[in-house]
């Protein structure tokens, strides 16, 4: 079986927790037996090579605008690309080269899925070009998809508001490679002493995109309303700027805990896997997430998560492993202060994702479904 995934970033700094879905599928794909190639974008710095996708070809198109990711491509190519593979699987949705696919899927006869993350709903900057985007393209190609998958139960609603019955839509949440998160040697890794950090001191961890969406100033102010309460206790804030960095560096140094804030950029690999092991507890304060993928490596590494009731993670508050809390300032201090006053329940939490994580999270699990999901589509479409 061929299968070509689309996902216009596939650099983790700049495409996130999309970008990773799009690399670790790959690669278990071919590990499950499967020829899987990926078609992005010449975007980012760390776009990893073929070797790191167990030898998968990726195909980069020239990005010509980094904010619309509008893109230039000798003519055909996409067409000839596509008549090569049994089967598309179009991940994300609010752009030109999903929108370019689907429409050479379609003249083609070529089957293809929509995994949109999260990213139906109309959320965050642009509205208005969003819902133009949906008037003019968008409700197309979810509508003629041969086939549809969520990430959580939840996102079926979403698929719902484009006409998509729940019934019709498959759910494969994300997974995780428990290899790449390893506890690495302290050769291995960041000296935390370059952030203001010494190895005995203990810290809340933010990880992720320093935008609105994911919420760093909702966790930054609830922070700075507990600080006097914890006068030991750091806030480490892991991730590149999306814009937010600023207002968060202005709000950190107007605090009586500014010493005790800091902001460490983009980590990964033994530097990521160090940071989440070292944390007290990962702190997830989105206002709008399908399902995030920190959970996972936080539960790969046993670490206790506190998440708001916007990422898609309501199972997991329900086997207790892990506190939801709304997502406002006053909801993640309380939500702070009951879980760090007492550390062993928290601990405990920890504990327990660590386990759900292992039985029902591995990406090893999710390719084998996602590889039987593609033989039924592709059976019933001959």
């Amino acid at each position: 079986m061929k299968i070509l995934h689309v996902n216009h970033l596939l650099d983790p700094i700049t495409g996130g927790g999309t970008a990773e879905r799009t690399i670790q599928l790959t690669r278990f794909l071919i590990k499950q037996g499967a020829e899987s190639a990926v078609l992005t974008l010449d975007i980012g710095g760390k776009i990893p090579s073929e070797s790191e996708l167990e030898g998968a070809r990726i195909f980069k198109l020239t990005c010509l605008n980094h904010r619309y990711f509008l893109f230039i491509t000798w003519p055909f190519r996409i067409r000839n690309l596509i008549s090569q593979f049994d089967i598309v699987h179009l991940i994300g949705h609010w752009t030109m080269l999903n929108a370019a696919v689907a429409l050479s899927c379609i003249r083609q006869g070529k089957p293809y899925i929509v995994c949109p993350a999260g990213a139906l709903k109309t959320f965050g900057r642009s509205r208005w070009l969003k819902s133009l985007y949906d008037l003019v393209i968008g409700r197309r190609i979810v509508k003629y998809a041969s086939g549809w998958v969520a990430i959580t139960e939840a996102e079926k609603l979403d698929f719902a508001n484009y006409g998509i019955q729940s019934d019709c839509v498959t759910v494969i949440p994300n997974g995780i490679d428990p290899d790449l998160y390893i506890a690495p040697s302290d050769s291995e890794t960041i000296d935390l002493t370059h952030f203001g950090l010494t190895q005995q001191d203990s810290y809340l961890l933010f990880l992720g995109r320093l935008n609105t969406i994911k919420g760093p100033d909702l966790l930054l102010e609830a922070f700075i309303e507990i600080a006097d309460k914890f006068p030991h206790l750091h806030l480490v804030l892991v991730g590149p700027d999306s814009g937010l960095l600023p207002s968060l560096q202005k709000l950190a140094k107007q605090s009586t805990a500014m010493g005790r804030i800091h902001f460490t950029g983009y980590l990964g690999g033994a530097d990521k896997t160090h940071a989440l092991r070292k944390a007290l507890c990962l702190v997830i304060p989105s206002r709008n997430e399908a399902m995030s993928i920190v959970v996972l490596e936080a539960g790969i590494c046993a670490t206790p998560v506190i998440f708001t009731d916007n990422c898609g993670l309501d199972d997991f508050a329900k086997a207790g492993a892990g506190t939801m809390v709304s997502a406002s300032v006053k909801s993640i201090r309380d939500g702070l202060i009951k879980s760090l006053s007492d550390l062993t329940s928290l601990q405990q939490s920890g504990e327990q994702l660590k386990n759900i994580v292992y039985e029902k999270f591995l990406w090893e699990q999710q390719a084998k479904r996602y590889y039987q999901y593609y033989q039924e589509l592709l059976k019933n479409i001959k």
